[in-house]
């Protein structure tokens, strides 16, 4: 009973800045990390960034100093600002949050978005 819907990819500019956007809702409070993913065309998924809900971050070392993941848990929204933007960047990127039921701690659960794509031109 948990949901996330990502926005705000887009058709931009090499050196150009996208600002991404994953809104939780449903049992929002069983929410930990939000994750941020990426798939290119013929490429697997790879792990872009991660938000905890106490504010720890991580990055992968290919965005490390250009991206930027925060989060505002009164909107239970997660925020990926991607500046420096090049013609790798781009990707279908997707919100990605793992969670369980207190009832039920072994048994994981997954929410994806469907994905907003992101388009970069040299």
């Amino acid at each position: 009973q948990v949901e996330v819907v990502e926005s705000g990819g887009g058709l931009v500019q090499a050196g150009g800045s996208l600002r991404l956007s994953c809104v939780a809702s449903g049992n929002t409070f069983l929410i930990d990390i939000i994750d941020w993913y990426r798939q290119a065309p013929g490429k697997q998924r790879e792990f872009v960034a991660s938000v905890s809900r106490g504010g720890s971050t991580n990055y992968a070392a290919s965005v490390k100093g250009r991206f930027t993941v925060s989060r505002d848990n009164t909107k239970n929204t997660v925020y990926l600002q991607m500046n420096g933007l090049t013609p790798e960047d781009t990707a279908v990127y997707y919100c990605h949050t793992k969670y369980v039921y207190p009832a039920d701690v072994n048994h994981d659960l997954d929410a994806w978005g469907r994905g907003t794509l992101v388009t970069v031109s040299s």
